[in-house]
């Protein structure tokens, strides 16, 4: 549970569903998400660059790990239920206890896994926790504004729109990126949760 003490931390831990496994990231992943992540288009909008090799996975994991570390950040890998491998990567991150908030983001799926019940589930699960599990009173993401499909995919579960921020970020491309703030407040919970039950049909 988050609270008003500074120091109040979320543990990692397994949250399952009946598409998806997260569970806490690690560096034994890398081997299988190098696999799923082996395509450029997956790392177009992601602020990190491609990941050429597993060596550049590994460096990516260890680099979340070491964020986990710090107490801003909890890392998942995505697992599969029916094949058994990793196929992406999510977390909570910008995790503030004394605001009892948190944003979901770093998330991408191997190309064959997008646009299928995955994410779906993957938000409904971290939803689910943030809000009933942690006592969260705020949710937020961010998109790259040129990113309109995963804007669409937020929008979809009832994210609300708030706003721009106008040349965020340098991506390692050099590209000066704006990005796109959604939000899910405690009590818009309900109404987002009924609309992921609804789509996931459980």
């Amino acid at each position: 549970m988050l609270t008003e003490e500074k120091s109040t931390r979320i543990l990692p831990l397994t949250l399952t569903g009946r598409v998806v496994r997260l569970e806490p990231l690690s560096v034994a992943h890398a081997p299988d998400l190098y696999s799923a992540g082996n395509d450029e288009s997956i790392w177009r909008y992601m602020r990190y660059g491609t990941m050429q090799n597993e060596a550049d996975m590994r460096a990516w994991v260890q680099m979340l790990l070491d964020a986990q570390a710090g107490g801003t950040d909890l890392p998942f890998a995505v697992f599969h239920l029916e094949t058994g491998r990793a196929v992406g990567c999510t977390r909570y991150l910008e995790i503030e206890s004394h605001n009892r908030s948190l944003e979901i983001g770093g998330t991408w799926y191997g190309v064959a896994y997008q646009r299928t019940a995955v994410n779906t589930e993957c938000k409904y699960l971290l939803l689910r926790h943030a809000f009933e599990e942690l006592g969260c009173i705020r949710v937020q993401f961010k998109a790259d504004l040129r990113n309109e499909r995963s804007q669409r995919a937020l929008e979809r579960i009832g994210a609300v729109k708030e706003g721009i921020l106008r040349d965020h970020v340098i991506l390692l491309d050099g590209f000066v990126r704006s990005s796109v703030y959604y939000s899910i407040l405690m009590n818009e919970w309900p109404g987002v949760k009924t609309r992921l039950i609804e789509k996931l049909g459980l």
